[in-house]
């Protein structure tokens, strides 16, 4: 756990992280969706929650379109008022999607509760700590579905020593990048 004054150091953390990401190519989400597939992929059964990635995201949608064609239920999430976890909706290529709050896209499909999540982020390390955008969405979110499996996807660069994390922050099962796959040194898988 990180030690000092957490706020701050998430603040400054983001606010790095974003100048990093900001040189990357989000087609990069095909070659991490490949190495996914390798070395760390969904069950057969899962149901897998994935993200329309806001600007700078690496953009998963080919990977999940991959998905969809392997018969995985693909859900993406709907973004609540401030407090709450997430919620998912069916997705399939092709289908539209709806304007949110803060830029996000929701699919309109059936609700759907997800068991392998796909996580985006703003920085990571091979703890499995993330860092968000700062509303704690998806830590309420993965809070609530201590069985799911939960892989941050990111690019390389955005990699940090030690993510400021405090006792609220759920960690991540692994990390996936253009890079590679690796599981997380605080993760019980």
């Amino acid at each position: 756990m990180f030690s000092g004054d957490l706020a701050t150091a998430k603040r400054l953390a983001r606010a790095r992280a974003m100048v990093v990401r900001a040189g990357c190519d989000p087609a990069l989400g095909s070659v991490l969706g490949n190495h996914l597939l390798a070395g760390y992929p969904p069950p057969a059964s899962a149901v897998v929650a994935g993200f329309w990635p806001l600007p700078g995201e690496i953009d998963l949608r080919p990977f999940l379109g991959k998905l969809a064609a392997l018969g995985h239920v693909i859900v993406l999430p709907v973004t609540p008022q401030r407090g709450e976890a997430l919620s998912f909706r069916r997705w399939q290529p092709g289908d539209g999607v709806v304007a949110e709050r803060f830029g996000t896209m929701a699919p309109t499909g059936e609700l759907r509760v997800p068991d392998f999540l796909l996580v985006p982020l703003l920085a990571f390390d091979r703890r499995g700590h993330r860092l968000g955008y700062g509303a704690g969405y998806y830590d309420r979110t993965l809070a609530g579905l201590p069985g799911a499996i939960r892989v941050g996807c990111a690019f390389a660069v955005q990699e940090l020593d030690e993510v400021p994390a405090g006792p609220y922050d759920v960690p991540l099962h692994a990390i996936a990048t253009e890079h590679g796959v690796f599981r997380c040194e605080a993760s019980p898988t």
